[in-house]
């Protein structure tokens, strides 16, 4: 928190250092692993992003992202659509101060985008205009389930609705293959160089999907069991989707969900894309 804090010291003192250029903020919100048209609707729901919106000083500077993360992270229908549209977002509207808010595998294609500036001419004006990066349930190290969900096992009946089934982009999460990546192509892991901007990690520990309790039903209760089945074959610490530590491999942590939401709830992978215990207030503040 306190290295978070510092950043955001060392960014206001930037802005002010020249008063004849506010800093006009901007959020992008990208999602996970899922060819999306309308995730407006469809993946944050309208209520999450306009939660998060009453953050910008100027309503209009919010983007939701809409591209094919099925693919693998380089490809141009997921990197090269998400390049396209941050490009086109913060040159149009001027945003010198970009907030980029990713969710579960949206945060591996954007650290590609942070990772290899010369593979793209967009890249360098997308990472120049960049504030940090919040990966909510980033998926830095994979998850065992992509291996699963490979194998053709039962593991595609239970999260099929959320991660999709034999495509690339779940291909790409299997754990040694994004060992290979991180290794290999990415930065912010243990061992390699640091990401050229911040990449803070927000990670959820736990599912809650008891029929008695409602805040198992926040986010959408059959999601949260079926979590619950998945999260059986995941370590202790994990969302239902991914272990904590494959949340927090890549930049630093900011903060895990029991130490900020309300209530100290937990979030499992689907809450975590929801307006669920104060999530979407934690995101606006940060803005």
């Amino acid at each position: 928190m306190k290295l978070r804090l510092n950043a955001l010291i060392a960014a206001v003192a930037c802005i002010f250092a020249t008063p004849a250029a506010a800093a006009n903020t901007g959020v992008a919100l990208v999602h996970g692993t899922s060819a999306q048209t309308n995730a407006y609707n469809d993946y944050w729901r309208p209520e999450f992003v306009e939660s998060v919106r009453q953050g910008l000083p100027n309503s209009g500077n919010l983007l939701v992202v809409n591209c094919d993360f099925t693919k693998y992270m380089w490809d141009n229908a997921a990197a090269g659509c998400l390049a396209g549209q941050l490009y086109n977002f913060v040159t149009s509207r001027g945003i010198d101060d970009l907030v980029v808010i990713t969710h579960s595998n949206g945060s591996n294609v954007m650290r590609w985008i942070m990772s290899n500036p010369t593979w793209d001419s967009r890249y360098p004006t997308i990472i120049s205009r960049i504030r940090w990066v919040n990966g909510v349930a980033a998926s830095s190290a994979g998850t065992p389930l992509a291996d699963a969900v490979m194998q053709g096992n039962i593991f595609e009946a239970a999260v099929g609705w959320l991660l999709g089934y034999q495509n690339d982009g779940v291909r790409q999460q299997q754990v040694s293959w994004m060992s290979y990546y991180n290794a290999n192509w990415l930065l912010g892991t243990s061992g390699r160089p640091s990401l050229p901007k911040g990449f803070w990690n927000v990670v959820g520990s736990d599912v809650d999907s008891a029929i008695w309790d409602s805040d198992s039903y926040c986010g959408g209760y059959s999601e949260n069991v079926g979590l619950e089945i998945t999260q059986n074959w995941l370590d202790s610490c994990s969302d239902g989707f991914l272990n904590c530590t494959s949340q927090n491999a890549a930049g630093r942590l900011w903060f895990y969900d029991t130490s900020r939401t309300r209530g100290g709830e937990p979030l499992s992978h689907n809450q975590s894309r929801r307006q669920c215990f104060n999530l979407d207030v934690i995101l606006r503040d940060d803005l």
